[in-house]
């Protein structure tokens, strides 16, 4: 073998290896935005079972407001599709956006249905409307900081496929562009 045949050798070698340097730095990026999704996904199901469970209990007391019961349980039907959809590419951009437009509106709609409920001393007083609307108050400080996790880790992991020369391998490895909530 002579020195030139040497030479590639050892270019490609340093090649191969750089190859998978980067591509096992960005999956272990992606494990860490996955990881921040799972976060996410159980505040978001903790709000949704509180939802759920007080939904039932607060149509009756609460039939006067039928539209701020509907808005709510509209709201929360489109919020888990979308949550649905990022469950199955947590990645996905449009998928990640589509959630942060239904959370979004389902927290609107939700304000009104707490102070309805809040404003009933009578549902107030029953343990299980008592207990979902505490799990509600403690849903958006858990859900904010699990957002921040995702997006934290989605950051990171777009700034590592938009660097050069990773940015070389992202169609190649197929990286895409993490979504922000």
């Amino acid at each position: 073998m002579n020195i030139a045949n040497l030479s590639w050798l050892v270019a490609l070698l340093v090649l191969g290896l750089w190859m998978l340097g980067a591509h096992n730095r960005v999956t272990a990026l992606k494990a860490a935005v996955l990881a921040a999704w799972t976060q996410v996904d159980a505040a978001l199901q903790t709000r949704a079972q509180a939802l759920s469970a007080l939904l039932p209990r607060v149509a009756e007391p609460l039939a006067s407001e039928a539209a701020a019961v509907d808005a709510v349980a509209g709201a929360l039907a489109q919020a888990q599709s979308a949550a649905d959809a990022v469950r199955r590419a947590p990645l996905a951009t449009d998928a990640v956006a589509d959630l942060g437009k239904a959370d979004a509106v389902l927290a609107a709609v939700l304000v009104r249905l707490v102070a309805l409920v809040e404003q009933r001393p009578a549902l107030l007083g029953e343990e299980d409307v008592a207990a979902a609307l505490q799990a509600l108050r403690e849903a958006p400080p858990r859900l904010a900081f699990a957002r921040e996790l995702f997006n934290e880790a989605g950051s990171a992991y777009n700034a590592a496929t938009a660097q050069f020369p990773t940015r070389l391998l992202s169609a190649l490895l197929r990286f895409g562009q993490a979504g922000r909530l």
